[in-house]
């Protein structure tokens, strides 16, 4: 079998015809695992259940009561709880604690008849964009080891990059999906905020995060994410999502916030290959509309002032008495101060810090509100572009994949690698990641397309046909 060529749809008919089994196509996977891993740091775990789960996959194809993904072997982010496995969130703090229960997600794709293979490396509690900060050592990007592979969901990304799972699932707060597809040359998906269940998501900050998937086609990215979106009543967030069609959409307009393109520090060849992408679209009969946004660019601020915020509070619980590493310390206060510092890297810490100040007395009204006030307008002036364009694209990030340890001491220039992401995070609309080209270095790019609030459909569309004129 050809696992370079296999996508979840092929791997599905081989599998009702009888070509190869379950077990077999399973095994393909744990032996580029095993032969890749060691180098490129992408699993912090393989299960040790994993053929097991294939057997019982095979048994269910042969009494006819497959899925698309029953058989399909997946990899799942270090921050989505699994009963009885291991999670940690890629941090010493939750060294050695096994999740009480199942993610939503988990439970769709587990009824699904999906395979699990383990659990993927990422940045401590999603804190990241080069999985750099994690506490069990780095990925490296699969196109060059020196290099990065993005963040916080690289060990999926490169998971599916190196063949090491047919797909795999990521969380995004501000660009965690999008950006390490982009580096690794695979398609990445941001969902609609709601579309998909955050119940058994390690949180990091609650307004923002999001579960979605990372694949090798915008396709089986669309069979993964009908799998996901469902109404959870354990997350209070989440809706009953109405699928909607294209229908008779055939050419597209598509708005290009070109002041939005104009900030400091895009990579030429980046904004070259995002030129040369909306003119393939040009000739391909969409229409290509210039919009104004304004205050797009502060978008990145807004952010940084938000998800500090959100992760100052959610991080509190991290305090070594109910579960996870525990240092004891003469008195109460000392073990937590104990625990949580050697338990929280410095990127983590750094973030607590920053949130903490943020809702302190008198900074709660000068910053937090403010940046609530601005997201509000940001949407508001989005939900209006979308009357005039029906997806907006952009660069999915100002640069390339990066050298390893370049940007890791200077955190304003690693928080610039979220610029064209987070206006999707603080809006809560869907966005897709897909390739666009090489550097002259034969690095990934891609290119993103948002959409508005549930019109996934419209993302599925869009980048389908994209991929099949950029070729």
């Amino acid at each position: 079998m050809n696992l370079n060529e296999m996508t979840i749809e092929k791997a599905h008919q081989h599998l009702i015809k009888g070509d190869f089994s379950a077990r077999e196509l399973t095994e393909a996977y744990l032996k580029n695992i095993k032969e890749k891993n060691e180098d490129f740091n992408i699993y912090l775990e393989v299960f040790d259940d994993v053929l097991k789960q294939a057997d019982q996959a095979d048994k269910l194809i042969k009494e006819g009561k497959s899925s698309l993904m029953t058989g399909i072997p997946m990899a799942i982010k270090d921050n989505i709880l699994m009963k009885g496995k291991k999670v940690s969130a890629s941090s010493k703090i939750l060294k050695g604690y096994k999740a009480t229960y199942d993610a939503g997600v988990i439970k769709r794709l587990k009824e699904s008849g999906a395979i699990f293979l383990g659990r993927t490396n990422m940045d401590e509690f999603a804190m990241g964009s080069s999985t750099e900060n994690s506490a069990y050592s780095r990925t490296k990007n699969p196109i060059d080891p020196n290099r990065v592979p993005g963040g916080s969901s690289g060990g999926s990304a490169v998971a599916v990059a190196m063949n090491g799972a047919l797909c795999a699932l990521g969380s995004e707060t501000g660009g965690s999906i999008r950006q390490p597809a982009s580096f690794c040359g695979i398609v990445g998906l941001k969902t609609t905020y709601g579309a998909v269940s955050r119940s058994g998501l390690i949180a990091m900050a609650s307004s923002l995060d999001q579960i979605g998937p990372l694949t090798k086609t915008v396709a089986d990215a669309e069979i993964v994410f009908n799998i996901i979106r469902k109404k959870d009543i354990l997350d209070s967030t989440s809706v009953d999502y109405q699928e909607k069609k294209y229908g008779e959409l055939n050419k597209m307009r598509i708005g290009v916030p070109r002041d939005f393109l104009k900030g400091e520090g895009i990579n030429k060849e980046v904004l070259d290959n995002f030129k040369k992408s909306l003119q393939k679209l040009e000739l391909a009969g969409h229409k290509i509309i210039d919009l104004e946004l304004p205050l797009l660019k502060y978008s990145l601020a807004i952010y940084y002032i938000l998800m500090p915020a959100e992760a100052s509070s959610n991080l509190a619980r991290f305090d070594g008495l109910r579960y996870g590493s525990k240092k004891t310390g003469e008195n109460l206060f000392n073990s937590y101060l104990k625990t949580r510092r050697s338990g929280f890297g410095k990127e983590v810490r750094r973030r607590i810090m920053l949130g903490t100040y943020v809702l302190s007395h008198g900074y709660y009204d000068a910053y937090y509100n403010k940046a609530n006030k601005l997201k509000k307008i940001i949407n508001n002036d989005l939900i209006k572009s979308f009357k005039e364009v029906d997806v907006i694209i952009t660069p999915t990030s100002p640069f390339p994949a990066f050298k390893a340890g370049e940007k890791i001491e200077d955190p304003m220039v690693m928080y610039y690698s979220d610029f064209f992401t987070v206006p999707a995070n603080i809006t809560g609309i869907p966005a897709i990641s897909i390739p666009s080209g090489k550097t002259k270095d034969n690095l990934p790019l891609g290119v993103q397309f948002m959409a508005p609030h549930f019109r996934e459909d419209l993302l599925f569309k869009i980048s389908k046909e994209f991929l099949l004129i950029y070729e």
